[in-house]
């Protein structure tokens, strides 16, 4: 089976589209889930889909489907997925470029009217990012089984407290119905194409990622109990800062962290502190640890560790609790070896990589046999607005699902 390749200048112009539902301003995109902004990437969407007599079909997440048939009406059909939501100030690629590339694969189809028994579909999860209704990847969370529909559905709006997930839902036009969901009767597996969001592709000048797997990761609350007086008036002998105290406990973590796999990331990215008055010594700080890891046995070092943390630093009393935890997730092989088979015919550079991040590809894979392309962050950023991924790059990726998607077909 020759190689086929998708068309550069097609896809810089969906690019250079997208970017504009929801342009802040300064490069970048704020274009929450079934805002006016998502709307308005969802009627572009439709309309070229439309435009090449793709069948489109919406569920009762507002996941939306768009079909080309295939020369077996019976077939199960190859899905390819992606969100067009992002967080607040974030880029141009992130979640919607899976899209666009799915799109540019059925249009690519079309064009060069290339044969294919199965059924073939570009499709939409809604709310993948969970930045105005909590939690990440809720669509397809309930639709794999993974979130409560009608807590789902309760979410509020983290910008004004009372709007709710299933309010936005009504008024968005695009509450389909349960019948027209994912499922295993009906498809076959599910590609999802996506930015690194990381600087390995990069430095190893590498312009795909065979996806392995999903890291496993764990998240903790670490919290110090103080006791909180005035700033001017407590000698330094007598304070329970809790603030200080955490400091500790962050600095004992890092050390020894450190002391394990290489591979091993982890983070604290929110911290609260109380009663946050810079006249008065904090009494309550709470804190969380998130790490990641592949390998089990590294992530039971993890949480040894924070199990051996001191009960109590700077005479303030310390506890933890888990938060959650995500057990690694494995790709389907035989996919993995599709896309890596893919990029190595058509002469494009790549390397095994995992994803640090989730993706609805995680859950999805619980489901059918799922597996997921890479294509380089530059300078390793995302999630922010100076996020990028050159057109040429953009266009291998969407090229190498393609004809991961033919070798499926053809199998």
């Amino acid at each position: 089976m020759s190689n086929k390749f998708c068309d550069l200048k097609r896809m810089e112009d969906k690019i250079k589209t997208f970017a504009t539902y929801g342009d802040a301003g300064h490069g970048g995109i704020t274009r929450y889930s079934l805002s006016q902004e998502a709307i308005q990437a969802r009627e572009e969407f439709t309309k070229r889909m439309e435009a090449i007599g793709a069948e489109i079909t919406v569920d009762d997440m507002a996941n939306m489907y768009t079909t080309i048939p295939g020369s077996d009406p019976n077939a199960k059909r190859i899905v390819m997925a992606s969100h067009i939501d992002s967080v607040k100030n974030g880029g141009n690629y992130d979640g919607i470029l899976g899209v666009i590339s799915a799109m540019e694969v059925l249009e690519t189809i079309v064009e060069q009217n290339i044969p294919h028994k199965h059924p073939i579909t570009a499709m939409i999860w809604t709310n993948e990012e969970g930045s105005l209704y909590p939690p990440a990847m809720m669509s397809s969370g309930v639709i794999c089984g993974k979130f409560n529909k009608d807590t789902m559905l309760r979410s509020k709006s983290v910008l004004d407290r009372e709007t709710t997930f299933e309010e936005a839902l009504a008024r968005s036009g695009y509450a389909g119905t349960v019948e027209n969901r994912l499922n295993p009767n009906d498809y076959k597996c599910m590609l999802e194409l996506h930015i690194e969001q990381g600087p390995i592709l990069e430095a190893a000048n590498k312009d795909i990622g065979v996806v392995t797997c999903v890291l496993g990761m764990i998240n903790y609350r670490i919290r110090t109990y103080g006791q909180a007086d005035h700033a001017g008036t407590t000698p330094m002998k007598y304070r329970q800062d809790a603030l200080y105290a955490s400091a500790q406990i962050l600095t004992y973590l890092h050390n020894e962290l450190d002391k394990l796999d290489p591979e091993l990331v982890y983070t604290t990215g929110e911290i609260k502190c109380h009663p946050c008055v810079h006249t008065v010594i904090p009494d309550f700080v709470d804190f969380s640890i998130d790490a990641r890891h592949e390998d089990p046995k590294v992530i039971e070092q993890v949480v040894d560790v924070i199990n051996n943390m001191p009960k109590e630093v700077a005479k303030c009393k310390v506890d933890y609790e888990k938060a959650w935890a995500r057990d690694t997730v494995y790709f389907d092989k035989e996919l993995v070896e599709f896309v890596k088979a893919s990029a190595d015919e058509a002469g494009i550079s790549n390397k095994y990589i995992n994803s640090g991040a989730g993706h609805d590809a995680q859950f999805v894979s619980d489901m059918i046999p799922t597996t997921m392309v890479f294509v380089p962050s530059k300078d390793g950023h995302s999630h922010c607005e100076p996020e990028f991924t050159s057109v040429d790059q953009c266009t291998n990726g969407a090229s190498v699902m393609l004809n991961t998607v033919l070798k499926i077909d053809a199998k």
